[in-house]
């Protein structure tokens, strides 16, 4: 029993007392044992998938539940597909084939109809990742017999590749498909970023030569701009008023993570291409902002936000995005692993360490992986941030991703995602007819989500 004799000596030494219990509850790992990351991505991967309830009676499949916007449902089926990858656990399967197939949509194009009012390219892409992981990864297939998850990720490029717009800016994506949504007039490094990656990833798994290409042609068109920097920073993105001249400079985890992640494949699709080593050993360079020399050097931060400890519920996940493109970036370019590795053990570590908050039963996970006292945030961000950090320290015991050529099972159609009468677009939301009614849905949606933000500078860099 504890007794005090004066208020404050005896609150100090409660909040010690709690803070070294929550240190006592934290996700136990030992980074030199293969069970014990494996056991830490379990504890965590069922803390993630609680929030889920898609698969539950009256519940809609593939939708996380609200403040959770449609892309981080993708991202994380993504994160579950590497989990059995890396893993071997089985335990989610199911569930994550059920709610790809069920937002796959009519058109195997992941744009179901309950989301494309405000689907942006971003979002889209999300999706088109982790099929191309499932494909990679040989991940089971589908249930379908018309449906691979290889001709879903062919879907979604075809699908943007119609999107490219070379008389505005001189090329690029919008961040938006549809001119009603705030952001239409945003050509930004995410939605470019994403494209970039899954053309890259496609040339590499197929070998055809048309989709690196594409992604070379997204890559020179970044390099255009402003939103790539001598130092190979990654900005935010640019405005279309502006004739895309003037960046956002806000740095985000996940922009210089797909392009990471881009270029780390083709320099292993051009066999060691000395143009994609330089950009790859560029982008690595920019990833240092997010590894502070006050932290150390090796631990993670989302720069932009989580110092300030401004961050919405989108971008708590950008880590995870980052954590997993480095850890592949170790196979596909493996000069890179003597810098990547550090950081991925030191991350993991303090990661850990954060997850130790009492609501999730002493490991619930937190934003700020440089304390061992949790910080008293969580949500499915912060759970697959960490996840994706801790799994990615079992790289070196998985075999890199297959291609067609080399133990790729997943079925090609190179033609998804087009149709006789709309190019590149099987989807009818993109051709008829905009009602009164679609835009006040819309704007109502889009209200909800950017509504107040047009004003700031940092608005444009929300995932919806």
């Amino acid at each position: 029993m504890l007794f005090c004799y004066s208020q404050s000596p005896c609150l100090a030494l409660l909040g010690t007392l709690l803070a070294s219990t929550q240190v006592a509850l934290a996700i136990q790992l030992d980074l030199g044992s293969t069970q014990s990351i494996k056991n830490a991505a379990s504890t965590i991967a069922y803390n993630m998938m609680s929030y889920y309830k898609g698969n539950l009676t009256g519940q809609t499949p593939g939708l996380l539940p609200q403040p959770y916007y449609w892309w981080e449902t993708g991202a994380m089926f993504d994160q579950m597909i590497q989990y059995w990858y890396y893993t071997g656990d089985k335990t989610y399967n199911e569930v994550v084939i059920q709610g790809m197939m069920h937002q796959m949509s009519t058109d195997k194009d992941f744009m179901p109809s309950n989301q494309t009012l405000t689907e942006g390219n971003d979002d889209q892409a999300f999706w088109a990742f982790a099929a191309m992981s499932a494909a990679e990864m040989k991940f089971p297939e589908p249930p379908r017999k018309d449906v691979s998850w290889l001709a879903l990720a062919q879907a979604v490029f075809n699908e943007q590749a119609s999107r490219w717009e070379p008389t505005t800016c001189g090329g690029g994506l919008r961040w938006q498909i549809f001119s009603w949504n705030k952001g239409y007039e945003y050509k930004n490094s995410i939605s470019n970023g994403c494209f970039f990656q899954l053309a890259a990833r496609l040339a590499r798994y197929t070998g055809n030569q048309t989709y690196a290409d594409w992604a070379i042609k997204t890559w020179d068109w970044m390099e255009s701009t402003p939103l790539v920097t001598q130092q190979y920073n990654i900005y935010d993105g640019v405005d279309m008023k502006d004739n895309c001249t003037k960046p956002i400079p806000l740095e985000w985890t996940y922009n210089i993570g797909t392009f990471l992640m881009g270029a780390a494949n083709l320099y292993n699709f051009t066999d060691g291409s000395p143009t994609w080593r330089r950009i790859t050993e560029g982008m690595l360079n920019g990833t240092k902002v997010f590894f502070p020399a006050s932290l150390g050097g090796n631990i993670m931060q989302e720069v932009a936000c989580e110092p300030q400890q401004s961050c919405n519920y989108d971008q708590p996940s950008f880590k995870a995005y980052l954590s997993r493109w480095m850890a592949a970036t170790t196979q596909l370019a493996p000069f890179s692993k003597d810098f990547i590795m550090p950081k991925l053990q030191a991350s993991a570590a303090g990661a850990a360490k954060q997850c130790s908050g009492a609501p999730g039963g002493g490991n619930t996970c937190g934003r700020t992986w440089n304390t061992a006292t949790w910080d008293g945030k969580a949500g499915v961000g912060e759970e697959m941030s960490a996840m994706s950090i801790i799994q990615s320290n079992l790289i070196s015991k998985v075999p890199p991703p297959v291609t067609a050529a080399k133990g790729g099972t997943s079925k090609s159609d190179p033609l998804a995602g087009t149709d006789v009468n709309h190019p590149a677009s099987g989807n009818p939301l993109l051709t008829r007819t905009v009602t009164m009614g679609d835009r006040a849905g819309a704007g109502i949606l889009t209200t909800i989500v950017l509504g107040g933000l047009l004003g700031s500078t940092w608005w444009m860099s929300f995932g919806s």
